[in-house]
């Protein structure tokens, strides 16, 4: 359980890479962090690669059309889940061809089926020796700042629906 805990936080920090990486290259004018947490993890790409490891062994093409599926389904739910209980919208794509109210879109889940299948053929194997390697006390140290975060997160979001200056759109 420990190492899937840790393929979690492995692969919502990668995240919050790839989304950093994307407002640099594509000079988004809003460059604040979009996502749940404080520390710097997008739980929706950790969920979403958690969902996309519990697959069976498949081939690369299988694997990038279901991964982009899998987690296009999860980022549905995370975005649905977190404005039906926070009232908060961390992303919108309206205005993106081929989207489904706003939460996913088609150019993300192909992006997604890409991303995932490199994930589970370069990245896992690295994340798996990592995960394997961290004793016991640094995941439950961990854990612990991991839930304070996301206690202190939903709490602001809750009362604010803002995050560090984050500005979510809240849902009327």
């Amino acid at each position: 359980m420990a190492s899937w805990l840790w393929y979690f936080w492995i692969y919502s920090f990668l995240g919050w890479i790839v989304e950093r990486f994307f407002a640099a290259v594509t000079q988004a004018e809003d460059q604040r962090r979009r996502c749940l947490l404080c520390l710097p993890l997008c739980p929706v790409y950790g969920l979403g690669m958690l969902a996309v490891l519990a697959l069976p062994p498949m081939g690369w093409s299988a694997l990038a059309i279901l991964g982009g599926m899998v987690a296009t389904a999860v980022e549905y739910a995370y975005h649905w889940s977190c404005e039906r209980f926070l009232n908060i919208r961390f992303w919108d794509y309206t205005g993106v061809p081929g989207n489904l109210q706003g939460r996913v879109c088609l150019p993300f889940t192909l992006a997604w089926g890409l991303l995932t299948a490199l994930a589970v053929r370069l990245v896992q194997p690295g994340a798996a020796m990592l995960a394997a390697r961290i004793p016991p006390a640094l995941t439950y140290v961990f854990l612990l700042v991991f839930t304070a975060d996301l206690v202190c997160s939903f709490w602001f979001l809750r009362v604010t629906g803002d995050v560090k200056g984050m500005r979510a759109v809240r849902v009327l």
